[in-house]
């Protein structure tokens, strides 16, 4: 029952639920919290969802979807709340009227505006209350057999189907588990069971009225609108469309299916005891084996230094025979140099007495002999016998980075039974997957349970011509939608899975195909603010006498495209012009003033091509209101060509176009046209 009481506190309050009521989005609030969170918005401003009622469908933000919304796109970003509740939701002073005033779910935050009934419009969740009540009455007391003729003993099975408790001699009498009692589900019994279980005798609960005519009871159940309604409401006419059924019927119906729902939840619940079991046992299994894996670390550290010490003792050894080589060679050679320079000294005091001599016969019998010796000595100071044999740098390397690489790197394996291993090829959901215009949406799932979770997924796609892979999508999500392809084109997919071990194989190949034919609308996101989109974005006009601009929602970059425009009101002669631009072309003048923007503009008599403001190709001939101006993009040409009532308007306008384009059209308000696309290129234009 404990586990049971945070399904019945208010999560305003945090109490348990009084008079609580329902909002749309199913959650539950206390009657007297939902006055404290009402919010008065501006006048004039509605919450993003639909106003909506105690009866109304809500309409819920998908947040699944690749769009994504901003807080502040709400309107609620900027309400300061007065006080908080005990568990940190934000509380707002009451409102003393409920025009333009809206109400927040403190559970999901999905706002929905009050109507004329104020609360009144919301159901009051009266099985909420009397769960409530029951748990209040009951808790903490005994379950009774409800079979027992006199002084009725503790029950100690509830049987599911029958909603009957029984003692185990009644149960033995009266439930016997066989033939088709056999089938029946026996339940320990709770004092939660036994408040739905009422006594003999004992009398029915009120039945609900309506919340819009309070003097009927609820009889019938709209489908549609997923709420009990009464006779009048059918009456009157508000349900009269909507799929209606007995209330007694979907309420037997909607039982069996939670029923079934419970069945799976209570399996699951056993597995979680027993799973609960197994993590406490592992407790105390990792407190064990952790002391025991941090000694054996210890002493592996320990190994490891132990023999970096003895590897250095062996390379200092190494330097040393090295240094004494070095120092040796140095002395045998200061040795012999000293004895060299001893002789050549003795030798040139020779020669210096010689040519003291004044006995030119005497000189010239021993001058030969001794030029020869100085030239000889000469000689071999000169073949090197002034160099070192030995460099005082030690030419020995010791290269550490690999080893200090390896000590980062150090770090744990996992065994061989946890041996990790990277993710098997995802199966990719073609029941899933799906192409919408230039659009591809994509579903897949990992079809085995491993070691190691998934860490994200890899969506790859080729370039639509059986050219190279590209990466499109790299996380976590299992589906996703690449906008941006181009049209009459097959695109091939595959997907691949990674975790910390590595990167998983591909999955299989699966070919998309976009339409042949590009359908799009107006893009309002890019649109000037004084650019006035109706008709599902199809048709535009403006609130201002300057020309502004407004592109669609296609891009192109290569293939054949056509489209048209239906002029709808043309008023006082003004200009429009169409044509395509970049995304980034200025909106709030003409298109074609820059140079992101090609385009024709056209008054009732004549029109002119224009790109950078550059005017050229006058030709005669306009529109009026009724016309169709055709727009010919050929990027396999590269040309840009512009019809008027099905027939070329002048030459081909612009050549030579590279890159991506999207179709644009600039008006003021005396012009209203109207989109068509999803057209084939007629053949007489080809």
């Amino acid at each position: 029952m404990d586990a049971m009481e945070e399904e019945l506190k208010c999560p305003v309050c945090g109490s348990v639920f009084k008079e609580p009521i329902i909002l749309p989005c199913s959650h539950n609030v206390c009657l007297a919290c939902a006055r404290n969170i009402i919010v008065q918005t501006p006048e004039g401003e509605t919450p993003p969802q639909n106003r909506c009622s105690g009866t109304s469908d809500y309409d819920y933000l998908d947040m699944d979807k690749m769009s994504m919304y901003s807080e502040t796109d709400s309107g609620y970003g900027s309400y300061t709340p007065c006080l908080k509740s005990p568990n940190g939701v934000r509380v707002f002073p009451p409102a003393l009227v409920h025009r333009h005033c809206s109400i927040t779910c403190p559970l999901c935050h999905r706002s929905v505006s009050l109507d004329e009934r104020g609360l009144r419009g919301f159901q009051r969740n009266r099985l909420l209350e009397a769960i409530v009540s029951r748990y209040q009455q009951n808790r903490g007391a005994s379950v009774k057999c409800q079979l027992c003729d006199r002084n009725p003993v503790d029950a100690t099975v509830m049987c599911e189907q029958c909603d009957v408790f029984y003692c185990a001699p009644c149960q033995q009498r009266c439930h016997p588990s066989r033939g088709p009692l056999a089938k029946h589900r026996l339940l320990p019994p709770t004092p939660a069971q036994a408040g739905n279980a009422q006594p003999a005798g004992a009398s029915a609960r009120k039945q609900a009225t309506c919340v819009d005519h309070e003097t009927e009871n609820y009889s019938m159940y709209c489908v549609s609108c997923k709420t009990p309604v009464c006779y009048q409401c059918l009456e009157e006419g508000k349900h009269g469309k909507h799929d209606v059924k007995p209330l007694a019927a979907m309420w037997k119906q909607h039982k069996c299916q939670l029923s079934q729902a419970l069945n799976g939840v209570s399996d699951k619940a056993k597995e979680a005891k027993e799973f609960l079991v197994q993590l406490k046992n592992l407790l105390q299994q990792i407190q064990e084996n952790g002391v025991e894996f941090e000694a054996c670390l210890v002493a592996q550290c320990d190994s490891l230094i132990e023999a970096l010490t003895r590897q250095k003792a062996k390379l200092l050894t190494k330097v040393t025979k090295e240094k004494e080589s070095k120092l040796k060679t140095v002395k045998d050679q200061i040795t012999h140099c000293t004895m060299k320079l001893r002789q050549t000294t003795g030798m040139m005091e020779f020669c210096l007495e010689v040519i003291k001599e004044n006995d030119p016969s005497g000189f010239l019998q021993i001058s030969d002999a001794l030029i020869k010796r100085v030239q000889v000595s000469q000689e071999q100071w000169v073949k090197g016998a002034l160099e070192p044999k030995v460099c005082p740098e030690f030419a020995l390397t010791v290269n550490t980075d690999p080893l200090m690489q390896s000590i980062l790197q150090l770090d744990f394996t996992q065994n061989k039974a946890e041996s990790p291993t990277v993710p098997p090829a995802p199966l990719l959901q073609l029941e899933k997957c799906c192409m919408r215009n230039n659009s591809a949406t994509l579903a897949w799932r990992i079809t085995t349970v491993q070691a190691l979770p998934v860490e994200g997924y890899v969506l790859e796609l080729d370039d639509g011509n059986s050219g190279p892979y590209r990466e499109v999508y790299v996380g976590k999500e299992t589906i996703c939608t690449v906008d941006g392809l181009h049209f009459n084109s097959s695109y091939s997919a595959r997907v691949k899975a990674y975790n910390s071990a590595g990167v998983g194989a591909y999955s299989k190949v699966v070919v998309l195909k976009t339409s042949d034919v590009a359908w799009f609308t107006f893009d309002p996101t890019s649109a000037h603010r004084d650019i006035v989109l109706s008709n599902e974005n199809q048709t535009v006009t403006c609130n201002s006498y300057d020309d502004r601009v407004v592109l669609g929602t296609a891009a192109f970059s290569k293939g054949v495209h056509y489209w048209e425009l239906s002029v709808d009101r043309y008023d006082n002669h003004p200009d429009p012009a169409f044509g395509v631009a970049r995304i980034n072309t200025m909106k709030d003048m003409m298109l074609g003033k820059d140079d992101k923007a090609w385009a024709m503009y056209v008054d009732n008599n004549r029109s002119w091509f224009m790109h950078n403001n550059s005017h050229t190709n006058r030709a005669e001939g306009g529109i009026t209101k009724g016309s169709t101006v055709g727009i010919l993009l050929d990027l396999t040409k590269h040309t840009l060509t512009f019809f008027i009532n099905k027939q070329q308007h002048g030459p081909v306008a612009f050549e030579n176009l590279e890159g991506v384009f999207m179709p644009a059209v600039s008006l003021n308000r005396n012009v209203q046209v109207t989109l068509i696309t999803g057209l084939e290129v007629p053949k007489s234009i080809m």
